[in-house]
């Protein structure tokens, strides 16, 4: 048994005090690691860096403690237990870091706990301690980890769908925007017993499982609806004035689709609890999902606010995110590449999968908002009609494949500058149009008989439920198995060549006929200077049609207002006027 501590020694400083004690440790010296980055955000983000001075002992007796490389900690052999004792400094406002202040405390396991090299597996213990001072004794604890022993009470939970108003926080913060739509592997199907809404004794399996736990703690607005049978918490920390009755509801029709979507004969969740934690700033989004839970980070004006009947476009934003990242606990956190297992926390992780783990996720999130009766289907065909709009007036997708955009997130997607519409393309915006075109091609390919559903499903049966990896390859042996034809052309040519899916043809085959319009059109919202999409359907009578448009001149360029009020390019487009002026990003 690994046993930590953690305790918000100085909000207002943001500092996180933590210790480790290990009772059997390595007899030429152990070894403590933190992770250089956190799964599903690919990108090493050096989390070592905001570790303070580090001090060992062994009873009453100080232990020397070295520090050997960037990230790892090694202490002279000792006879008993050994316990490190650290500080965090904790001002990282995302879902994937860690962030305190007087109002309120956040950590992702990967930010702040060291794992003991050598004891990956050893079952875990974590004491989160409340703060001291009278300001934090209504402070509460909110996280999925399976709690063991934590004090008595809990904030009012709102019972989703009969609330009869709006709930109120006050003391939120505000500002600081949030993290990609990131993704993150597991393996296994338990969700875990179920987590804590208050300071204690909680537990992990694992050290793996330990960081896969974000918590939450502060006075934040909480409550819960069943789906399928399975409790789900929603927390939300900050200012707000948001509809939790019709929030809850909305999430319920979210969660009971995708668990039926991957078992519709039994509707079986796979895992026995699940939570929200959704940070409301100023202006921010983004998520990052865990195997029972997910950290988001939303606007105030994306909530829905009472006797407000119509799902806004900001609120539309909001549930798409839930919908990705609960998509997330299936597909990525259980269905995952055979190269994430394990994770390998010191260094880059390669995979060529993420078109399909991020991709096909993308494409489902809003997808499961009509499916649900969220969105109207002409409103879904509009969202489909301006992704498709994005990625092909990007240039960059001619020049890299969605497979290598997939192997080189850590050093590109995730590090993206001025050049970077004119030389990648986006794993998710075109791996979502790759699923949209492999769903309609099995579609086609069985009558309707077969579609992009049962690949998932056949790869939850394989893979996520067994929790083995999923090795290169077999997504493209599995749906060319679903749909009864060879389909390695398909693959070569837009998952692993730059080849645009065949978007107009089968989607026509759906009776959507799809037009396109040059870019630079009156309302055209593009930027990088190829085309804008437009969708109509027939389907239940209904239909999109627009007006003949005037073509308009554009610059092909980005433009921004500096701090001084003058006008600068932020991003010269390939192919447009801007760049065949002979002008750079930064004039």
């Amino acid at each position: 048994m690994i046993r930590y501590r953690i305790i918000p020694v100085h909000p207002a400083a943001h500092l996180f005090e933590v210790t480790v004690t290990v009772d059997k440790t390595d007899q030429s010296g152990q070894r403590f690691m933190l992770p250089t980055w956190i799964p599903g955000s690919y990108m090493i983000r050096e989390f070592a860096r905001h570790i303070g001075r580090v001090v060992a002992c062994s009873g009453d007796e100080s232990v020397a403690c070295e520090k050997i490389n960037k990230c790892t900690w090694q202490c002279a052999p000792v006879k008993g237990a050994l316990t490190l004792t650290y500080t965090v400094y904790a001002w990282d406002l995302s879902v994937r870091g860690a962030h305190l202040d007087d109002s309120h405390g956040f950590f992702n396991g990967a930010n702040v706990f060291l794992l003991v090299e050598g004891q990956r597996e050893s079952a875990c213990e974590i004491e989160i301690i409340r703060p001291v001072g009278e300001r934090y004794q209504d402070w509460k604890v909110a996280t999925s980890l399976a709690g063991t022993a934590v004090d008595e009470g809990g904030p009012a939970v709102v019972d989703g769908g009969r609330d009869a108003g709006p709930a109120v926080v006050d003391g939120g913060r505000d500002g600081g925007p949030g993290g990609g739509r990131d993704g993150g592997p597991g393996g296994g199907l338990d969700g875990g017993p179920g987590g804590g809404l208050d300071f204690g004794l909680y537990k992990a399996t694992n050290y793996d499982e330990l960081i896969d736990h974000p918590v939450e703690m502060g006075n934040f607005t909480h409550a819960s609806f069943d789906a399928c049978g399975v409790k789900h918490h929603v927390v939300l920390t900050g200012r707000h004035r948001a509809d939790m009755a019709r929030l809850t509801t909305d999430l319920q029709k979210i969660c009971e689709a995708q668990i039926r979507l991957f078992e519709p004969e039994t509707a079986a969740a796979p895992m026995s609890e699940y939570w929200f934690l959704i940070t409301v700033v100023g202006d921010g989004f983004g998520g990052l999902e865990h195997r029972a839970s997910t950290a988001l980070i939303v606007s105030r004006d994306e909530l829905p606010l009472a006797n407000e009947p119509r799902v806004t476009t900001g609120y539309r934003k909001l549930l798409s995110l839930v919908s990705h990242e609960y998509f997330h606990t299936w597909n990525v956190k259980r269905i995952l590449p055979a190269r994430f297992t394990p994770y390998d926390l010191t260094q880059e992780n390669y995979t060529k999968q993420l078109w399909f783990f991020e991709g096909f996720t993308d494409y489902y999130d809003d997808l499961m908002l009509v499916r649900c009766g969220l969105i109207t289907t002409l409103e879904y065909l509009e969202i489909e009609a301006d992704g498709i709009g994005r990625v092909f007036s990007q240039a960059g997708r001619t020049k890299q494949s969605v497979a290598e955009s997939s192997f080189d997130a850590w050093i590109k997607y995730y590090r993206q500058d001025e050049s970077s519409p004119n030389s990648i393309v986006s794993y998710y915006q075109k791996g979502a149009l790759v699923g949209m075109a492999l769903d309609l091609t099995i579609r086609e390919a069985t009558q309707d008989r077969q579609s992009l559903d049962d690949v998932m499903r056949q790869l939850w049966t394989r893979f996520g439920k067994t929790g083995v990896g999923v090795p290169e390859g077999e997504i493209e042996r599995v749906a060319s198995e679903i749909a009864g034809i060879d389909l390695s052309h398909f693959f070569v040519q837009t998952v692993y060549g730059t080849a645009d899916p065949d978007l107009v043809r089968l989607l026509a085959t759906a009776g959507i006929p799809l037009s396109w319009r040059a870019h630079g059109t009156n309302g055209s919202t593009g930027t990088s200077g190829a085309s804008g999409a437009s969708g109509a359907s027939s389907v239940k009578g209904a239909s999109i049609t627009k007006a003949p448009e005037r073509v308009l001149p554009t610059l092909g360029a980005k433009l921004i207002i500096d701090g001084n009020g003058d006008a600068k390019l932020a991003q010269v487009f390939d192919g447009g006027s801007a760049l065949a002026a002979g002008l750079s990003a930064g004039d």
